[in-house]
C-alpha cells in the first residue's frame, strides 16, 4: 500500500461522510455508497455476477495499475468456491458485498452451507451479516480505513438483505458494530438475552415482543453483525490468558457485554445454526444457538426463538416446564426440534 493509496481511500471516506445517509437496507445503502464512490473516482467499483468458478468480465487490468486503489465489489456468489475464486482474485484484499440472499434458492440465506463456513475459517476474511443499513455503512466506512489507511491485510464480507432496518446508531454503537455486537436498549435487563444477526434480527424482534405479551417475560435485545469477530476476538483473548498465567486476565467484547447477569443467551442467525456455536464456550450462562436446520430448514421463526427462550428459563428453574409445551401448543409448532 502507498501513500497515494492511503489518500485516495480518506478521499472516500470523506466523500461518504458528507453524503446524506439515508433509512435503506443494507442492500441500496451499499449501493448508494459505491455511486457515491463512482463519481468520486477514488475507488473501483465493481459489479459483478457469477454462477461459476471463474470471475466473468472482471476488469483485470486494475490490479496491473501501479497504484492501488480502495475495491468495493457488488457480487452474488451462493457458493464457497465462487468466493474463494473472487478473493483470489482480488488479491484477498477489498470489501466484498455478496447480495445472494435476495436470490431465490433452496438454502438458507441463498449461500450453500459452505460459504459461511468457508466464511468463518478463513484467516484473511472478517465477515459481517448487517440488520440495517446503518450497520453495513459503519462496516464499509471502517473497513476503507482499516485496509487502505492503516494498511491492514486482508478482506470484508457484507451478507445483503433489502429488508429496511431503520435503527439509528450512536457513536458509541458503530464502534461497538465492528466489535460484532451492541445493545437495541441501553441500560436494560431481561430474563433472558436475545441475539440476532442480519434479517434474523427482526424475528428475534418480534420474539421478544411475544414473550412479554403472552408469557409476560421480558427480554434483553442485541444486534450482532459478526459472531465470528467476537469468537475470534474471544478464542484469542483466552489463548492470551492461558499463556499469562501471572498476569491479570484480559477480557473480551463478547463477555463484557453478557457481563453483569446469568440470564439465558438464545443467539440466532439465518446462517446454519454452527456460525453461532462458536461463541458457546464463551457465554457464562445458559447458551442456546439457533440457525437455519437447528429447527426448521430456513432461519427460525419468531415462535421458535420464543420456545426456546421458555425452555432455557425452564431448564434453570425460573419457569414451570408446562408453559414450554403450552407455547408449542398455542403456536401450532411440530414437536420436532429442540
Amino acid at each position: 500500500m502507498t501513500a497515494a493509496t492511503a489518500h485516495a481511500a480518506q478521499l472516500c471516506i470523506n466523500a461518504l461522510s458528507t453524503a446524506a445517509p439515508t433509512r435503506h437496507s443494507p442492500l441500496y445503502t451499499v449501493i448508494n455508497m459505491a455511486n457515491t464512490l463512482e463519481l468520486s473516482r477514488q475507488a473501483w467499483v465493481i459489479r459483478g455476477q457469477s454462477s461459476s468458478r471463474r470471475m466473468g468480465n472482471w476488469p483485470g487490468w486494475f490490479a496491473r495499475n501501479t497504484t492501488e486503489k480502495p475495491l468495493l465489489y457488488l457480487h452474488s456468489a451462493q457458493s464457497s468456491a465462487q468466493l474463494s475464486a473472487l478473493s483470489d482474485v482480488t488479491q484477498q484484499r477489498g470489501i466484498l458485498c455478496n447480495d445472494i440472499e435476495n436470490q431465490p434458492s433452496r438454502w438458507p440465506k441463498g449461500a450453500q452451507p459452505s460459504l459461511p463456513l468457508w466464511l468463518a475459517t478463513h484467516p484473511c476474511c472478517t465477515p459481517y451479516d448487517p440488520a440495517s443499513g446503518e450497520e453495513a455503512r459503519a462496516i464499509v466506512l471502517a473497513a476503507l480505513r482499516s485496509l487502505y489507511v492503516d494498511g491492514k491485510p486482508g478482506f470484508y464480507y457484507l451478507a445483503l438483505h433489502d429488508h429496511e432496518g431503520a435503527t439509528p446508531l450512536s457513536e458509541q454503537d458503530r464502534e461497538a458494530v465492528l466489535e460484532g455486537m451492541y445493545p437495541l436498549q441501553q441500560d436494560t435487563r431481561g430474563d433472558v438475552r436475545l441475539l440476532g444477526a442480519g434479517r434474523a434480527l427482526a424475528e428475534v424482534v418480534q420474539a421478544k415482543r411475544l414473550l412479554a405479551q403472552d408469557w409476560n417475560i421480558t427480554a434483553q435485545l442485541w444486534s450482532c453483525p459478526s459472531y465470528t469477530r467476537l469468537a475470534r476476538e474471544a478464542a484469542a483473548v483466552e489463548r492470551w490468558n492461558r499463556l499469562h498465567p501471572g498476569v491479570p486476565k484480559r477480557s473480551c467484547h463478547l463477555r463484557n457485554c453478557l457481563a453483569g447477569s446469568a440470564a439465558p443467551v438464545i443467539a440466532v442467525t439465518g446462517y446454519p445454526q454452527a456460525i453461532v456455536d462458536q461463541l458457546g464456550a464463551h457465554v457464562d450462562a445458559r447458551f442456546v444457538a439457533l440457525g437455519a436446520g437447528s429447527v426448521q430448514a430456513s432461519a427460525p421463526s419468531r415462535y421458535w426463538i420464543v420456545v426456546a427462550a421458555l425452555r432455557a428459563l425452564a431448564d434453570e428453574g425460573c419457569i414451570d416446564a408446562l408453559q414450554v409445551e403450552a407455547a408449542m401448543n398455542r403456536y401450532a409448532l411440530e414437536c420436532n426440534g429442540l
